[in-house]
């Protein structure tokens, strides 16, 4: 079975190309959002990459009630679109609620349904009803195979443009693994995978209030991904990982992202 090609803004995924979903955590602050996105748009038009920017208005699973959140979805989102048109490049980011799929959809061009909503029918509907692309994060809690379960709840509710992304499955407490068969064998399914490096490292709760993680695995599953077949890549990155004020342990440093990314094209061009 073909892959589903999925239009989000100039981007397709499920052709020959690799994009990539890129950006920080959270927004931290207006200032440091768009100063990431014009940092990572100059490191992709140097490369010849595509790639949508990402960040989250909210952080709503974090792991402390004490933890920081984000600026919340009005003047997330306005940043958000504002970043996308000022560099020409479609923007992403995730969303929690049925509300919030009619809050953002004007703005976003690609909803994220968090891995721990990936079951919500009511958030799955709304965010298919909005008529934008529809990225599910497939949950640490399914086998590969059980997407079909979300993909029929899109269908049924209109949406042809949506994709899933592999973020790690839950192994014994704390602890994630990357299961790479899960690429194609979701991709025989007929869907366009995402790869997610950054939350497919985490420790869950590893460090009691918040989340740990072996940031410096995340480039090591980035390239098994690519040469597994994914679709494209998501990658959170950070001028100052250890000082972001969410998922730090994770974030690829900012000056590493070129020469992955340089790596994770040069691994596409041998499999494609």
């Amino acid at each position: 079975m073909g892959r589903n090609r999925v239009g989000i803004g100039n981007i397709k995924l499920g052709g020959k190309d690799l994009p990539f979903i890129l950006g920080p955590c959270v927004m931290e602050s207006p200032a440091f959002t768009r100063r990431m996105a014009k940092k990572i748009d100059a490191i992709c038009r140097d490369l010849g990459a595509s790639y949508l920017f990402k960040a989250s208005f909210d952080k709503a699973n974090r792991s402390s009630g004490a933890s920081f959140r984000g600026p919340g979805i009005e003047d997330g989102c306005k940043l958000l679109a504002e970043i996308g048109a000022d560099l020409g490049v479609p923007v992403t980011t995730d969303i929690h609620s049925p509300e919030q799929a009619e809050l953002a959809a004007p703005y976003i061009d690609l909803l994220q349904i968090p891995a721990f909503l990936c079951r919500q029918t009511d958030l799955i509907v709304a965010a298919a009803h909005t008529g934008r692309a529809v990225n599910v994060k497939k949950g640490q809690f399914l086998a590969p195979g059980d997407v079909k379960n979300i993909a029929d709840k899109l269908t049924a509710a209109g949406c042809r443009d949506f994709c899933f992304t592999e973020r790690g499955t839950t192994f014994g407490y704390n602890n994630l693994v990357a299961d790479m068969r899960s690429i194609p064998w979701m991709q025989e399914l007929g869907y366009a995978v995402i790869f997610d490096a950054t939350h497919s490292v985490q420790r869950p709760g590893g460090a009691g209030d918040r989340t740990s993680g072996d940031g410096a695995l995340a480039p090591v599953l980035a390239r098994a991904a690519v040469a597994a077949g994914c679709d494209a890549v998501f990658i959170e990155t950070h001028e100052n990982p250890s000082r972001a004020l969410s998922d730090g342990p994770n974030q690829i440093p900012l000056r590493k992202l070129s020469a992955l990314l340089r790596q994770l094209r040069s691994i596409r061009e041998i499999v494609v």
